[in-house]
């Protein structure tokens, strides 16, 4: 098997666990303080195992300067999580996931607005065709605003703040250089520790019995795993293939979000996946070449890499 054939298979795995991440969410049974709380927990012991294990403390680049961007970016990562984790039960896991991936399009305006990065009339046509995909995609009516469903309101509200806050990192973690991105995902996982320990409820906690199950398997699996997993399939393969498997990530969240609790997107918020994951290919391939620091999947996830923002972050 041949480097990019072995990076294909690697980065396909990760979307799929990535796909999964909304079912061990809402099986836990925890609030999203909770879930992102042990999420870090268990995150930050697989990712420090396997850092010590391959020996990336040695010559770790790590300077304050950079450790603090590191840590901002891990303060955007975590709240990222919290609204995603709240929007799934507020809206579905389908349609939080759809609306999240607008990251890339927040990437290219934040880019543009705080650092002065060239925003060209191309781009800022796919990110007009992208948002109204989004607005197929959310399904909201200007009746919804009049007529009692805010829940939902605020469940697509949430998801778009979450795709803000992946932007922000996205765009704080660009600028480290020199460090491997298990580092800065580890950093990025143990800011949370602190910052959600006075907001996690343990006393909730007392009746998780086998829940607890999916909160570990958030961690080992959907932090540990599954970035080990991408961050050695983005040294692999080029920009255009990474943006498109990052696609994956939605379709087997859609799919299992419809297999194990049957939710599904209506016909006419169908036709705004198409749109929003043209025109997010469109930016994304728009990029200049990648270079691997460590930048983070949709999928809510810790943020490195400058890959296409694909890749929930997860």
């Amino acid at each position: 098997m041949n480097t990019e054939s072995k990076g294909t298979l690697q980065l396909t795995a990760a979307m799929v666990l990535s796909g999964t991440l909304g079912i061990f969410v809402v099986e836990s049974g925890a609030s999203a303080f909770n879930v992102v709380f042990f999420r870090v927990l268990f995150g930050a012991l697989a990712l420090g195992g396997y850092a010590l294990a391959r020996g990336y403390f040695r010559d770790h680049g790590l300077t304050p300067k950079k450790l603090g961007l590191a840590a901002l970016g891990g303060l955007f990562i975590v709240f990222n999580w919290v609204l995603l984790f709240e929007s799934y039960e507020n809206t579905s896991i389908s349609v939080a996931t759809v609306v999240y991936h607008t990251q890339p399009f927040y990437v290219v305006l934040l880019g543009a607005l705080l650092f002065r990065e060239r925003l060209t009339a191309a781009k800022v046509g796919w990110i007009a065709l992208a948002f109204a995909g989004l607005i197929l995609v959310s399904g909201v009516t200007p009746g919804d605003f009049t007529g009692g469903n805010s829940a939902y309101l605020l469940g697509i509200g949430q998801a778009l703040a979450a795709a803000l806050l992946y932007g922000l990192s996205t765009l704080v973690t660009k600028r480290i250089t020199g460090v491997r991105p298990h580092l800065i995902a580890l950093v990025q996982v143990l800011v949370g520790i602190p910052l959600l320990l006075p907001l996690a409820d343990f006393g909730a906690m007392s009746g998780t019995g086998a829940d607890w199950g999916w909160l570990i398997g958030l961690g080992l699996i959907h932090t540990g795993l599954m970035y080990v997993l991408m961050y050695a399939a983005y040294q692999k393969l080029p920009t255009a293939k990474i943006a498109v498997l990052a696609f994956t990530y939605p379709a087997v969240a859609m799919v299992a979000d419809w297999a194990v609790y049957g939710h599904h997107i209506g016909l006419v918020q169908a036709f705004g996946v198409p749109l929003i994951v043209f025109a997010s290919l469109k930016v994304n391939l728009a990029k200049s070449p990648r270079t691997v620091t460590g930048s983070a999947p949709r999928t809510g996830s810790p943020t490195p890499a400058p890959a296409p923002a694909a890749s929930s972050r997860r």
